[in-house]
């Protein structure tokens, strides 16, 4: 997003009247786009017990919601850089 513009609101999107929605600057998906296409299907979780610190815990509920959607993005980071490392 440009530098001089702010988000809308989640109110202020759907005041918007579609005729307004500028799409000039939106290229045309045309059917080389559709046939190169792939389908990417994200990760299933799994549920699990899993022990952690007090601490680590009260950590990341202070943030709010999507407390466990926090942790594992952490955990996917670790694995992501231990897989770089490997290679080197």
């Amino acid at each position: 997003m440009n530098g001089n513009r702010r988000s809308l609101t989640p109110d202020e999107i759907a005041s918007v009247d579609d005729r307004e929605i500028d799409f000039s600057d939106i290229p045309e998906l045309d059917a080389t786009f559709w046939r190169e296409a792939e389908l990417v299907q994200p990760d299933s979780t799994q549920r699990i017990t899993l022990r952690v610190k007090r601490s680590v815990l009260d950590h990341f509920r202070a943030a709010g919601r999507g407390y466990q959607t926090r942790i594992n993005r952490v955990l996917e980071s670790y694995v992501k850089a231990q897989r770089g490392s490997e290679g080197q």
